[in-house]
């Protein structure tokens, strides 16, 4: 009996596709623009972007932050070893699968000290967490809801970093509660990588150089 496997419209092909280090305010441009929360984080644990090789144009972008300290020990024994995928944009237009490909190498860029990673769906926004369980993540339930604060249409965090500001302080930064949602929990342990090293390449601040210089 054949196996008739569906194959999707406009596949990427890797060839095509390179994951890498990323510029944090080319992130954050990319993520204002593509990404229902219009804003992140000042700071990143890593930052991987996915670059057409033709010409290194930025076309997604993977933000990995930890989680507070007592979200971390709530899903793991190693508080200092959980991860978070804070943000996964990616541009309109692009091959099918290029969230997946994204998500997948940036994950394997990651150092190995990082033994859980976390990632959440907002069903508010019509997420589902399809792409994380099509590609090895475990359901982790339901997150308990958190109120949600954005200053125009940017969503603001109420982690700053090590602390978790307040509604007050939340307030007094101009920022207006939207409600409480409880997203989609993800998880994934990370198989042992001790005897595997790191390899990145930052080439980010290599074709932005180049660009400066063809202007």
């Amino acid at each position: 009996m054949k196996n008739f496997r569906h194959k999707p419209e406009n596949p990427l092909r890797k060839a095509d596709w390179l994951v890498a280090d990323c510029l944090l305010r080319k992130a954050r441009t990319l993520v204002k623009t593509h990404h229902y929360a219009h804003g992140g984080s000042n700071t990143f644990t890593a930052l991987h972007g996915l670059y057409r090789r033709s010409n290194y144009e930025l076309c997604g972008v993977a933000w990995w932050l930890p989680p507070t300290r007592d979200a971390a020990a709530k899903h793991w024994h190693n508080p200092e070893a959980v991860l978070t995928l804070s943000r996964l944009a990616i541009v309109p237009g692009v091959p099918t699968n290029a969230a997946s490909f994204l998500m997948a190498a940036s994950i394997r860029l990651l150092d190995p000290r990082w033994e859980l990673l976390l990632t959440y769906a907002d069903p508010s926004q019509g997420h589902t967490g399809a792409i994380y369980r099509a590609t090895g993540w475990q359901y982790d339930g339901m997150s308990k809801p958190e109120r949600v604060y954005f200053i125009g249409d940017q969503m603001v965090s109420r982690k700053c970093g090590p602390k978790t500001r307040t509604h007050e302080e939340m307030t007094a930064l101009g920022a207006e509660c939207k409600g409480a949602v409880a997203k989609h929990r993800f998880k994934m342990v990370r198989v042992s990588t001790k005897n595997q090293s790191r390899r990145t390449v930052d080439i980010a601040p290599l074709f932005d150089g180049l660009r400066e210089a063809s202007q």
